[in-house]
């Protein structure tokens, strides 16, 4: 078993608040972690994709009275978001007869910010929580090695297949499933054929600019129509769209966003790509690594962290600028998949630019090593335990 480390974040929050929220892409282990979570107290699991169980809920105060002493997990909310109100009834009816805490685990396959459109009935009762796939210190402890995480991607059931081929099958069943079943659910509806290729369109142009025209000519299609179709896939968790940082800088910034495929292992998969062999000599296997990089940093930042890129026109760029929150600061970080670790002068220029406070150069290195008084090349692992602890 895999200890994810927002577990105790979820625990916590259970103790403070009525009801949370763990929101995360299908299969990142939602589910498991919440039994994990419940397990050893009185609670009541319920899955909204199942018939059976939402029509128990068709009264939901009468049904749920019978559980009021209980944890009460509600898995896939949002296919029933008209119970939001509900719940909400349910928990102040609670708090009046003193039950503050721990009422309801709910379970969601859809961004924050849009399930918390449905929920707005819910402020000052619920606390979110991010559970992103499998990162590499989770994977470290449970002995496997960030390759195969790279590989495979952080979806359990991919992460622990037998072979690299089983786990590409699962992926690409994966991709099916969300195509065909869950993308109807949330936007309008679009032939599942044109999704996948648009899908596969942004993993071939992984981590570059955004170019909204130049995807609609290939798809044929306007160019407000392929905005729809990303803000789709990002509500979906699976698909994001890094900003480029702007403060007041007297230099000509790139404005648009970089896009990147969430999990690596998906990427993969859209791109036909199986094993590390077949990865090492394809084109985007330098961008694979950059956004799966990115993507564990930012599955353990501490909340209130601001990610971005930074761009100049003259070509100074810094892969990743991390705004810590408290007394943190800004910490600037290059990604190279090479074992040499040496940046160029436009890094340095950029972090002249954003008056970073801490230069990293993040690579599959095994011992941190200083590239000049300010840089520090260290290697993924060591880096998010150093962000963890900070």
């Amino acid at each position: 078993m895999i200890e994810r480390i927002k577990k105790d974040l979820i625990v916590e929050a259970l103790a403070r608040q009525a009801a949370v929220a763990i929101i995360g892409p299908r299969q990142v282990g939602k589910t498991t972690l919440a039994l994990e979570i419940a397990d050893g107290r009185e609670s009541l699991y319920l899955d909204l994709e199942s018939r059976a169980d939402r029509a128990k809920l068709n009264e939901p105060e009468l049904f749920l009275r019978n559980y009021e002493d209980q944890l009460v997990i509600l898995d896939e909310i949002h296919r029933v978001p008209e119970l939001f109100p509900e719940i909400r009834g349910i928990i102040d009816r609670g708090r009046r007869r003193g039950k503050k805490t721990g009422r309801f685990l709910i379970l969601g396959s859809a961004s924050i910010d849009l399930l918390r459109q449905s929920g707005e009935s819910l402020a000052g009762r619920i606390e979110y929580v991010d559970l992103e796939p499998i990162n590499a210190l989770e994977a470290q402890s449970a002995e496997i090695s960030t390759d195969t995480l790279w590989i495979r991607g952080g979806f359990p059931d991919s992460l622990l297949a037998k072979s690299d081929r089983d786990s590409s099958r699962l992926r690409r069943s994966f991709i099916r499933t969300y195509l065909e079943r869950d993308v109807p659910q949330f936007g309008p509806r679009v032939p599942s054929e044109t999704l996948e290729r648009f899908w596969t369109m942004l993993a071939n142009g992984q981590g570059s600019l955004l170019n909204a025209s130049r995807l609609a000519a290939g798809l044929s299609v306007s160019a407000p129509t392929v905005t729809s179709y990303i803000d789709l896939l990002a509500d979906l968790l699976l698909v994001r769209r890094l900003k480029p940082f702007h403060k007041n800088i007297n230099k000509r910034l790139v404005r648009s966003p970089k896009v990147y495929v969430r999990d690596s292992g998906l990427l993969h998969a859209l791109l036909g790509i199986v094993d590390y062999n077949e990865l090492s000599g394809h084109p985007v296997v330098g961008f694979s690594w950059e956004g799966f990089v990115i993507e564990n940093i930012l599955s353990i930042a501490p909340e209130g962290t601001k990610a971005s890129f930074y761009r100049t026109s003259a070509g100074a760029e810094i892969d990743l600028v991390l705004e810590l929150p408290g007394k943190n600061g800004l910490w600037a970080i290059e990604i190279k998949r090479s074992l040499t670790a040496k940046v160029d002068k436009g890094f340095h220029i950029a972090c002249e630019d954003i008056q970073a406070d801490r230069q990293f150069v993040v690579c599959p290195i095994e011992e941190s090593f200083k590239i000049s008084q300010s840089i520090e090349a260290i290697g993924l692992v060591p880096f998010l335990q150093l962000l963890l602890d900070r």
